[in-house]
């Protein structure tokens, strides 16, 4: 037992050793897409969200994060997780003004959404980790690219999670200021 006791333990001892990594690394990036969820959300446009594997798993909690509340009230924001059919999704809903929100989880996938939303010249948001590169090569200078660290998908999940976290704190912070939860 106590041999799976201690892989347990290095999962966590895994897992913030790539959090203190990355949060120097990932701070101005995501600030960066704070930026243009803000300027999407205060300009009357709306975040589109969605992912791939486990990015996809994340994309309608992120949208309920924004709809609904983070860590205090507030009004609600304008967002929306995108289902089975992405690409056609932001090709039906997407607007210019509005950010795409997409968490790739690293397990190499279409880039057919990206696509899409720059053919609605909407702002991108990139969340990647293995095969950032790929998309980095895709976007723009106005688009923001969060490259996690790391080569496992799960590792890069739960960071991005903790991206999502930050992105909301900062949302919130930056609409109505420093009162803590």
């Amino acid at each position: 037992m106590a041999m799976l006791e201690q892989r347990i333990q290095q999962q966590f001892f895994d897992s913030a050793d790539l959090k203190y990594q990355a949060a120097e690394l990932l701070a101005r990036p995501i600030a960066d897409a704070v930026s243009a969820l803000l300027a999407a959300l205060t300009g009357g446009g709306k975040v589109i969200v969605g992912g791939a594997g486990a990015g996809a798993a994340l994309a309608p909690y992120m949208a309920r994060l924004l709809t609904g509340r983070f860590e205090r009230e507030r009004p609600p924001l304008a967002a929306l997780a995108l289902g089975a059919e992405p690409a056609q999704q932001v090709r039906a809903l997407g607007l210019p003004g509005d950010v795409l929100l997409y968490l790739d989880d690293g397990e190499g996938h279409s880039t057919a959404v990206i696509t899409a939303a720059q053919g609605k010249d909407m702002t991108i948001v990139v969340l990647a980790g293995r095969g950032a590169q790929a998309f980095g090569e895709l976007l723009a200078e106005t688009d923001v690219l969060v490259a996690v660290p790391h080569e496992r998908t799960a590792r890069c999940a739960e960071i991005q999670l903790l991206v999502l976290h930050c992105l909301c704190d900062a949302v919130d912070f930056q609409l109505m200021g420093e009162n803590a939860p």
